[in-house]
């Protein structure tokens, strides 16, 4: 009896790390590759003097690195963060997912924001992360985001 329990228990455990290990990318968004986007994000921020708050997220959207320059609101913190958010369950970036949701083509992300300025972070074909800029007019956020995206991924 007892070795049919912890058959059934070692059987659930390792079918639910399978699950945990399907959401996960290969790569994950370590604070080394958080430290180039940065790097990237606040190089292209201080070329245009914009102060902005800036956030590399992992898959899940949770901050691996935030930095809010001098001079950033900070309520742009809760706006990148929103943003990082939109942009992991969506996969898109943020100013997408408004256009879409505006057009009723998708459903809205409870706690998201739909200003541009997020994008994925993308390596090898996956989804690893997100950064996210807020601060600026949302063209110039997403400008800053992309530059720090492309320090990292594809």
């Amino acid at each position: 009896m007892m070795q049919r329990f912890f058959s059934a228990a070692l059987l659930f455990l390792s079918l639910s790390g399978t699950s945990l290990a399907q959401d996960a990318p290969a790569t994950v968004l370590n604070y080394e590759m958080a430290e180039r986007a940065m790097a990237a994000a606040l190089a292209e921020a201080r070329s245009n003097n914009w102060n902005l708050t800036i956030l590399i997220a992992d898959h899940e959207g949770t901050p691996v690195m935030i930095h809010r320059m001098d001079g950033a609101s900070a309520r742009t913190y809760e706006i990148a963060l929103a943003k990082a958010k939109v942009v992991t369950e969506t996969g898109l970036f943020s100013g997408e997912y408004g256009r879409r949701l505006e057009a009723g083509e998708i459903e809205e992300i409870e706690g998201g924001i739909h200003y541009a300025g997020g994008v994925p972070v993308m390596l090898n074909g996956e989804q690893i992360g997100a950064v996210t800029s807020s601060g600026a007019r949302g063209i110039e956020d997403e400008q800053v985001s992309l530059a720090g995206a492309a320090a990292i991924g594809d």
